[in-house]
């Protein structure tokens, strides 16, 4: 399955909202990138179209790690989103790769990601840990990075836009 896929538009927020509510089982998701949007967090967010209908979504926020006093620069993906009747059909998959080479040209250093290994393994993720890097939510091995310029990461606890925290009061 081929989308056309592009940087979200001043209009799209209704049409993300409901990709987002289509793919997750809580509202969490959807409420995070409002949020994340209103406060002018999205870093990058793009959307996928098929015959004029926004069927996808990708979000990549600004991530720091703690401590550091080195400057990388790195992106979070979260959350990625396909409408519930065209998942697993190569969609996901479109996006994420297409959202790398997005970030890429945004001079980002690494990725970080929150996610299933065996899905994110492909795109060249890596558990986070091998690069000396700690997150604040206990994930373990789903909890994964890719450098995208060598020597980019420092180790240390990543620490996402505080939207992530925020959410349960918000909106």
């Amino acid at each position: 399955m081929n989308a056309l896929t592009r940087l979200e538009q001043s209009g799209d927020a209704a049409a993300i909202a409901h990709v987002l509510r289509s793919a997750f089982p809580t509202e969490q998701e959807a409420r995070l990138v409002a949020l994340l949007r209103k406060r002018q967090r999205l870093r990058l967010s793009l959307i996928a179209e098929i015959d004029g209908v926004i069927v996808g979504h990708i979000a990549f926020s600004q991530v720091t790690i703690a401590g550091s006093v080195a400057h990388s620069t790195g992106l979070g993906l979260a959350p990625l989103s396909i409408v519930a009747e065209l998942q697993r059909r190569g969609l996901g998959a479109q996006m994420v790769g297409e959202g790398l080479r997005a970030c890429e040209r945004l001079g980002a250093g690494f990725v970080v990601v929150l996610g299933e290994p065996e899905y994110y393994h492909r795109f060249g993720f890596r558990r986070a840990d091998l690069f000396g890097l700690e997150n604040e939510y206990g994930a373990g091995k789903a909890f994964m990075a890719l450098e995208l310029k060598t020597a980019s990461i420092t180790p240390g606890l990543v620490r996402y836009a505080s939207e992530f925290s925020d959410l349960n009061g918000a909106l």
